[in-house]
């Protein structure tokens, strides 16, 4: 599945000085162009062989399909640091430099994940707050999300509710979404019409606060994928609320249970 090249050279990013600016008062923060054509062929290379080769020996509660007799249908990958690729991309300057910045203090990446919409299937992603599911305290957390394919409203781009970080956690009730499990319950045309919807190029990145509310519509393209590349990033300061956790835990297992998914 080879990565389709952008046709035309996306605006320029926010300078330096004023990033950490509009990602504290927005939430989210869009960098053009954050890898090089040279860094993103290497990276999409290494994706192409673990789909290949990795991928089938991993237990379903890693790789998520719509149908998992069709590798077209691949929408999730997760725990992808059981390869020493992965594992190493962690660690990688430019993507930890830009998470120390936006977060504020130094941090490191959990295990990096990949995410599909294939054309010709039907899955939103429901509105919810990363953190919900991470428990963190304080909410030092960023989700660094990198297109691997042009995104756009068409096959199912993000959309934040900009400066939803700032106004805590919201109600949310489990989902029949594989992936997300749980989303806002009470998610309202009110906050559809606040939303900000983010189309990238290639290589370009959006990076989003670990409480800002987003959202995804399915992928109406007859035949664009629309592939990412994520890891999250949690600050040095954080701690684990592991009451809160322990329940999270629990829904997931239930959902990945009625799904008949193996751990």
């Amino acid at each position: 599945m080879p990565l389709l090249r952008a046709l035309e050279m996306p605006a320029a990013s926010p300078t330096n000085d004023s990033r950490k600016l509009q990602f504290d008062r927005d939430g989210f923060l869009v960098v053009r162009n954050f890898l090089s054509p040279d860094e993103l062929s290497k990276l999409a290379s290494e994706l192409d062989r673990y789909i290949r080769d990795v991928v089938p020996t991993l237990p379903a509660s890693a790789a998520f399909f719509e149908d998992p007799t069709r590798l077209e249908t691949l929408k999730q990958l997760q725990h992808m640091g059981v390869d020493p690729f992965f594992d190493a991309y962690r660690a990688n300057a430019k993507w930890t430099g830009l998470a120390a910045e936006l977060i504020g203090e130094p941090s490191a990446a959990q295990a990096p994940e990949w995410f599909n919409k294939p054309p010709g299937t039907n899955h939103p992603t429901p509105p919810h707050q990363d953190n919900f599911y991470f428990c963190l305290k304080p909410p030092n957390v960023a989700t660094l999300w990198l297109a691997l394919d042009p995104v756009d409203e068409e096959n199912g781009c993000l959309r934040y509710g900009p400066g939803s970080h700032r106004m805590g956690i919201r109600d949310h009730n489990p989902t029949k979404v594989l992936g997300f499990s749980q989303g806002i319950c009470d998610y309202a045309a009110e906050d559809e019409s606040r939303e900000c919807a983010i189309t990238l190029a290639p290589g370009d990145l959006v990076a989003h606060h670990g409480e800002t509310i987003h959202r995804a519509d399915p992928n109406r393209s007859a035949t664009r994928q629309r592939r990412a590349f994520a890891m999250v990033f949690r600050g040095e300061s954080v701690e684990r609320d592991d009451a809160a956790y322990s329940r999270y835990e629990a829904s997931l297992k239930q959902q990945h249970s009625q799904l008949g998914l193996e751990a």
